[in-house]
């Protein structure tokens, strides 16, 4: 499938530019990120808007930063330079600048706080590429992977707990392409620089960093779904739930998708949507913060406005009545909308209130069949290639009940794809092999994983488990069978 954006063979970045020093981006680089976003899937237009919300929580990264930025920007008050400071996953924080015009061009893409533009979101960029590379990135112009951001320069660098060496985000400076941007790199990392300073001078009384928040609203281009994406092998039971979305959303119903969180409600609402509207973009959302549904809730009128133009809306139990009768209000008629719910029963009463349809999504537990294809399916996703599972992983997997249903198998697939080229039953989380019927306690636990770590060596016996586990056979068996422990045998 031809994933949308510019090919990089095609569309090479500019590199007449003149390289004033070894900490100006290379043409290598940039080469690297434009693939990198060509294989994202990146549009090569505009930039599509990804939403995480704000955060209320400070860490000392962030206080430090924007103690530094608010210096900096008294010098440059006058100047057509906007500073930002982001998390490590390229999650904008603040911004600032004297220049009315640069911030509104800035909100035309969404370059503001409470959005991402981490390479994987937003196409080659300055603190995209910084994050990416961890070193300090000069974008001008046309070297950015979209279009829209073709009329700014971006210099950015990452900053470094100074202690930990673990990345905490990024100061960014923007200003227009026309513009002079000689220093801006060096005001850049000078920025960094004086932020890490800062951060190990008061690292005595330092405070964690903010945990992540996760996308809450998010513009998918076409042919590209939220979620795990399509797959045509699926169980008969995940098609028939497809059909029956599909044909609710041909009626121009809200389709209402219910079912476990994980289930892949969303998913299917998204396919069903691509099935009938396959041009369409999808305004995938998350219910946001509190604090945040004012600005989520101004997000969509722009976004609504254009052509072509789906809604997926996940877990909209968790929206506020107000909330919800204003969001409907903002869909316009033949939109095709879906929402996700865990139970009908709390479903807002401002969408029960328009014509919907109910589709049941099952649990993964329910549909064995198609465990093993979404795993090699986010095996490739992953790696970029197969991956190959043994016959007792397999067997290991699809006996597993997954009570977190297809999140918890990615998460599993994930963790184990990154470190090995064939997944066997060792490299294996040992809660997967094992079903205990209670909750286990911490002692418990590491009972149970130390017991599964020895059981799942290649080629031991069970005399030599318990020789290394310091057990009898005996004690050994009935370890077993007290925490349910099932290690399939290679044939």
């Amino acid at each position: 499938m031809e994933t949308p954006g510019r090919s990089p063979e095609r569309h090479a970045p500019r590199t007449d530019h003149a390289v004033g020093s070894p900490a100006t981006t290379a043409p290598g680089r940039l080469r690297a990120s434009w693939q990198r976003s060509h294989d994202y899937g990146v549009p090569a237009d505009e930039v599509q808007p990804v939403f995480a919300g704000t955060s209320e929580q400070e860490s000392l990264f962030v206080e430090c930063g924007r103690e530094v930025l608010a210096d900096l920007h008294r010098t440059l008050a006058a100047e057509p330079v906007s500073l930002m400071l982001t998390d490590a996953d390229g999650l904008v924080i603040n911004r600032l600048s004297g220049d009315v015009e640069l911030l509104r061009a800035l909100d035309r893409v969404h370059l503001a706080p409470g959005f991402s533009y981490a390479e994987r979101d937003a196409g080659t960029n300055g603190l995209g590429l910084a994050l990416a590379d961890r070193q300090p990135s000069l974008v001008r112009a046309e070297e950015h992977y979209s279009l829209s951001l073709s009329g700014y320069t971006c210099a950015a660098a990452p900053v470094l707990d100074p202690l930990s060496g673990r990345l905490e985000g990024s100061v960014n400076l923007t200003t227009w392409s026309r513009s002079s941007h000689e220093l801006l790199l060096a005001l850049a990392q000078s920025a960094a620089s004086s932020t890490a300073a800062l951060m190990l001078a008061r690292a005595h009384g330092r405070r964690g960093r903010p945990a992540p928040r996760g996308t809450v609203f998010r513009v998918e281009p076409p042919r590209l779904e939220p979620g795990s994406g399509r797959l045509d092998d699926l169980s008969g039971a995940w098609r028939d739930s497809l059909a029956q979305a599909a044909a609710a959303l041909a009626a121009e119903h809200v389709l209402v998708v219910v079912g476990e969180p994980g289930s892949g409600r969303t998913t299917l609402a998204a396919q069903a949507q691509r099935s009938r509207r396959g041009r369409d973009r999808i305004l995938a959302a998350s219910v946001p913060e509190p604090h945040d549904v004012g600005a989520w809730l101004a997000l969509w009128t722009p976004e609504l406005a254009k052509a072509d133009t789906s809604v997926v809306v996940r877990d909209v139990d968790a929206l506020p009545a107000w909330a919800a009768e204003r969001l409907v209000t903002m869909f316009a008629a033949g939109t095709p909308v879906a929402v996700t719910v865990e139970q009908y029963a709390d479903l807002p009463a401002a969408i029960g209130a328009r014509p919907h349809a109910v589709v049941q999504v099952p649990a993964l537990r329910e549909r064995p069949d198609d465990v093993l294809p979404l795993a090699h399916h986010v095996a490739r996703r992953v790696r970029g290639r197969e991956v190959p599972l043994s016959p007792a992983a397999a067997a290991a997997l699809r006996a597993y009940a997954w009570p977190g249903n297809v999140r918890e198998l990615a998460e599993v697939v994930r963790d184990a794809v990154v470190r090995v080229d064939v997944v066997d039953v060792q490299h294996l989380p040992p809660h997967v092999l094992s079903s205990p019927g209670r909750r286990l306690s911490r002692i418990e636990s590491f009972e149970r994983d130390e017991i599964v770590r020895v059981l799942t060596t290649p080629g031991i016996t069970m005399a030599d488990a318990a020789s290394r586990l310091g057990m009898s056979r005996a004690t050994v068996y009935r370890k077993v069978a007290q925490y349910d422990i099932r290690v399939p045998r290679h044939p």
